[in-house]
């Protein structure tokens, strides 16, 4: 079961007034932090802690060891590889103030998880895919819900709170790891092209044009993916000819299939890996 929402996306976060701590601050939590920056989130509101020192954005302290912040209040993002969680996440867990609010993007991390490595404080799983960077991103996210967290991630796309956990990893195959398995189906496309005689960058700009189209549509139309297929497709034409290869033996809704399964399957080793 899923509670849902598509909020709107807030035009400034410039009035936001909580604080945000991230703990990592790898591809994902990057993109996430830059869209909110986007959004007018004041940088002196966004803290940063990354064993590198490295800097991240204009304006955005950055530290080496959370205990330098201890104790850490408002909303504290973990944006490490789940496997570091036992190494970790004791450290974040000492420093935090008791009414700090722990948000974690680990994949495949249950909420029981962490709320046993940071007893006594709110947690919310969050699972967000790169085109949040856009705002045109899809999070997943499951425990209490919570209204700060809430206006952050209503400005990085499609919000959707799953009332049960219990599928939160098929959920994030289907979102979190989706659009890599669509850009692997627009890079094939484009490969295949080009292989049968169309210049490369062509082929890239047109399959790139087509699919911005056809996803629009597909977004904008109350109809099926099979009636828009359909609608396509006419009997011994060309799109019908493509199509008998396609759905041969069921071929490609077995290799989504098996994809999906893999990568929910993964999730569950890497919750095991940071129970340690």
């Amino acid at each position: 079961m899923t509670t849902s929402f598509a909020p709107d996306i807030p035009a400034s976060l410039r009035d936001f007034a909580g604080s945000l701590t991230l703990v990592g601050c790898g591809n994902m939590a990057g993109a996430m932090m830059a869209r909110w920056l986007d959004l007018g989130l004041a940088p002196e509101r966004v803290t940063v802690v990354r064993p590198s020192g490295a800097a991240v954005a204009e304006g955005v302290r950055v530290v080496t060891d959370i205990a330098e912040l201890a104790p850490v209040s408002g909303l504290v993002l973990l944006g490490f590889k789940p496997q570091q969680l036992a190494d970790s996440g004791p450290a974040v867990a000492r420093a935090l103030a008791p009414d700090a609010t722990v948000i974690s993007i680990l994949a495949g991390v249950a909420l029981a998880d962490l709320e046993a490595m940071f007893a006594g404080h709110h947690c919310i799983r969050a699972m967000p895919n790169m085109p949040v960077r856009e705002g045109e991103g899809v999070v997943l996210l499951a425990g209490e819900r919570d209204a700060a967290v809430d206006t952050l991630m209503a400005g990085l796309g499609y919000n959707q709170w799953l009332a049960d956990e219990a599928a939160f990893d098929l959920y994030s195959a289907l979102s979190g790891c989706g659009p890599a398995y669509l850009y692997r189906v627009i890079e094939a496309m484009t490969g295949a092209a080009t292989r049968l005689g169309l210049p490369q960058d062509e082929a890239l700009a047109i399959t790139k044009a087509m699919v911005r189209g056809a996803s629009g549509s597909a977004l904008r139309s109350p109809l099926t993916p099979g009636e828009l297929v359909a609608q396509v497709a006419s009997k011994g034409g060309m799109t019908q000819a493509g199509l008998d290869v396609l759905d041969s033996d069921g071929q490609l809704a077995a290799i989504f299939t098996d994809t999906l399964r893999a990568a929910r399957d993964r999730g569950k080793e890497l919750a095991d890996a940071a129970r340690g």
